[in-house]
Parts: structure tokens; C-alpha cells; sequence
């Protein structure tokens, strides 16, 4: 159930980085500080300190949080909804492929086929949005990249709260994302000046309802949820967006488009299946070296 709340969460918002007046990296910031405040009044409500050695334990995945967030909200900005929505489904097939090798499971030949299928269906939707007032090879690129990161993030993170619980784990992780995002700000010259007040009801919203309320229950299952049943249950992420941008957006989507984004859902989807007959069936942290 919480994760399929995420999944809603998650799936709207695009749409509200499409209504942010200010630079990407600037509201990536003040998103990003937001849920280090959240996080502070959760530890002030609960009278106790983040456990020793949080820093350290989620500086990892800090940093690709971090790279996450500023790749997807710049493909949620310059292309479609579709697009980067769509692209960023590819991620499950990493987590697997990350999950299965962890797992010490091998690779079969119908499965490196479907996940070359799960590639061609991006190329339909790149090559099924052009033309498209909505469509950017850029913020394509960026959602491409994302899909790195944020594979690499739920594999470390999965690991990681081995030794951490969820609070504990997402308040560090959101502590150096944000000072690395800053830290980007600056040095790219980019503009810091505080939102005004639509801006700032939009990063309040996402720091709070996406953010802390769906970032927390990804971390918190990641103890209890396999790393290939967790990426399943998002991949309705791409329909809701999708879905959410034609009706309020008023975003087309070509039948090329459409067709990659089917091949795409539906080959991440057979191989995320296919990985629960190879994976062991209590897939626990003890699988995976805790994080040091």
C-alpha cells in the first residue's frame, strides 16, 4: 500500500515541475533543504538524535540522490511527461540486473533480449516525439542518465539499511544531497534568491508528499521488499504521468510514443518477473555486505 501510494506520489510530479517558475538547480535546493528541515522536526517529535556514523554510512547515496534529483527534475522540465517518465521505466532492468548479480544468479539469453527489446522501445519513443512542441533531446538525455543513478541509488540503498533504519537513512541521505546540490548551485553561477510564494507552496508540496511521505516508504521497504518486487510496483509511475499530462497538460502522445512506451513497460516487467524464479525467496540484508 505505501508503495503504491509512492507510485502516485511519484507519477505527479512532473506535472508540477512543469508550473516551477525558478532554475532547476535552485529548486532542487530549496526541495532538497526542505526535507532536511522535515527530517528535523521528525527527530525533534521522536526525542532522539540520527544514529552515529549516519553521514558516513549515506554519503553514497547522498551523492547519487543528489544526481538523481537534478537529472529527473531537468527532464520533467524540458521534455514530456511521456518521455522522461517513460525512459526513467528503464531503471528496473538495472536494479535487477544489479539485484540478480548481488544474488549470484546469471544472466540468460531471452533475458538479454528482452532488455535489448526494453531499449528499442526507447528509441520509439524518442523518435515518436520529434516534432513534438513538448519533446527535447536534452531533457531525453537527462532522463536517460537518471536511470543510472537512480539504480545505483536503490541498490546502495538497499544495502545500506542494513545498518540504518529509514528515518535514520533518508535524513542523511537528504543532509548531503542537499549540500551537494548547493554546492552545484554555486559553482554554476546559478541563482539562489528565495522562491516566491507559488514557487515556494510547490517545494513544500514535493518536499513533503513525494518527498518525505513516498521517499520514506521506498527506504523503509527496502528491509522488507526485494529489490525486484519494490522497481515492479513503480512502473505504473510512467501511465499516471502520462496519463496526468494529457488530461491536465494537454500533452499528445504519437502512437510511435506509445508503442515504445508498452515495449519498454512490458519488457522491464518480464524480466522484473523473471528474476523472482532465479532470486532466493528471503532475498534479507545478509545478502548484501553492509555499507561501510
Amino acid at each position: 500500500m505505501l508503495l503504491g501510494f509512492t507510485t502516485v506520489a511519484w507519477g505527479l510530479v512532473p506535472l508540477v515541475l512543469k508550473q516551477v517558475e525558478m532554475p532547476t538547480l535552485a529548486f532542487a535546493s530549496y526541495r532538497l533543504w526542505a526535507g532536511v528541515v522535515l527530517y528535523g522536526v521528525i527527530f525533534a517529535a521522536i526525542r532522539r538524535r540520527p544514529a552515529k556514523g549516519t553521514v558516513r554510512v549515506t554519503a553514497v547515496g547522498g551523492v547519487l540522490f543528489a544526481g538523481d534529483i537534478v537529472l529527473t527534475f531537468t527532464a520533467f522540465r524540458l521534455t514530456s511527461v511521456a518521455n522522461a517518465t517513460i525512459i526513467g521505466a528503464l531503471a528496473p532492468v538495472f536494479i535487477t540486473l544489479g539485484a540478480v548479480r548481488w544474488f549470484g544468479e546469471s544472466l540468460g539469453r531471452r533475458d538479454a533480449i528482452v532488455i535489448g527489446s526494453s531499449f528499442v522501445g526507447v528509441a520509439l519513443v524518442a523518435v515518436g516525439s520529434q516534432g513534438s512542441s513538448t519533446w527535447s533531446p536534452v531533457g531525453d538525455a537527462a532522463a536517460a542518465l537518471s536511470v543510472v543513478t537512480w539504480a545505483a541509488y536503490w541498490l546502495f540503498s538497499k544495502r545500506a539499511r542494513s545498518v540504518l533504519d529509514a528515518v535514520d537513512y533518508m535524513a542523511g541521505v537528504m543532509l548531503v544531497s542537499a549540500v551537494v546540490v548547493t554546492a552545484l548551485s554555486v559553482l554554476t553561477g546559478t541563482s539562489l534568491r528565495p522562491p516566491d510564494a507559488s514557487d515556494l507552496a510547490w517545494i513544500v508540496l514535493v518536499a513533503l508528499v513525494p518527498g518525505l511521505m513516498g521517499h520514506l516508504a521506498v527506504a523503509w521497504s527496502h528491509r522488507f521488499v526485494e529489490a525486484w518486487l519494490g522497481s515492479l510496483l513503480l512502473q505504473s509511475v510512467p501511465v499516471i504521468g502520462s496519463i496526468a499530462a494529457w488530461a491536465l497538460l494537454d500533452e499528445r502522445i504519437s502512437p510511435l510514443t506509445a508503442l515504445g512506451g508498452a515495449v519498454v513497460l512490458g519488457a522491464t516487467g518480464f524480466i522484473v518477473l523473471r528474476a523472482t524464479g532465479r532470486a532466493p525467496a528471503d532475498p534479507e540484508p545478509e545478502t548484501l555486505p553492509p555499507a561501510r
